[in-house]
């Protein structure tokens, strides 16, 4: 149960300004600004404390009636700046573009998508391919992670085959964008976990959500 307790504001006017942040493409004082205009006077420095504290636990409660997703992943990394540096934020998608995980992660070798793979295997299950684009930090930690299984994935590099995850970025750099990166990794990380749960919402990865709207699916994980 995710609690609201000691909040000044009520659970409805948080997680409004909380999923308007991770699913559009605004600023913290964008949301300011439309939360005035609504007689709402909350200053942007309360939104963004509460984006990183509710948007692990509400992913964790996503994470929870999520969708079973594919067998065929296809795995790539793209660049988020944090704190004026490149980072790098792995993620996978199945064939059908159903988001499988994702990993912030401070470097781009062999130990980080080692990392991303054994995070997405646990709260995903064992894939039976891995099509990733000639990226030799992959191909290493697949592998790895291959002679450490009695079901070893299949690897392949097929670079138009994984088009279909490097379109996906783009749905987290549209809203990333506004941000004009951020200040510290727990923050980023943090942030990107609900950029990452308002596009699995969007994409229907929630179970039993047959006649709800995206909102009200986002809501009902705070019920």
């Amino acid at each position: 149960m995710i609690s609201f307790k000691g909040q000044r504001f009520p659970k409805e006017v948080i997680l409004q300004c909380i999923r308007w942040y991770l699913v559009y493409s605004l600023s913290y004082r964008d949301i300011e600004e439309m939360m005035t205009e609504r007689g709402v006077k909350v200053d942007h420095s309360s939104l963004q404390r509460w984006v990183v504290k509710y948007s692990p636990q509400l992913d964790r409660e996503f994470h929870k009636k999520k969708k079973k997703v594919g067998s065929s992943w296809r795995l790539d990394e793209t660049y988020i700046k944090v704190n004026g540096k490149w980072k790098y934020l792995y993620r996978a998608v199945d064939k059908e573009g159903n988001t499988v995980d994702f990993l912030l992660t401070a470097k781009r070798d062999t130990k980080a998508a080692l990392r991303y793979l054994k995070k997405a295997v646990k709260r995903n299950g064992e894939p039976e391919k891995i099509t990733i684009d000639k990226s030799g930090a992959n191909k290493s930690a697949i592998k790895a992670y291959n002679k450490t299984t009695e079901n070893p994935a299949e690897m392949r590099d097929i670079k138009y085959l994984n088009n279909i995850v490097e379109q996906d970025h783009r749905g987290i750099k549209r809203i990333t964008k506004p941000m004009m990166g951020f200040k510290s990794f727990d923050s980023a990380q943090k942030t990107l976990t609900g950029i990452e749960l308002g596009r699995m919402i969007k994409k229907g990865q929630m179970e039993n959500s047959e006649g709800m709207t995206n909102a009200e699916q986002f809501y009902s994980l705070a019920a």
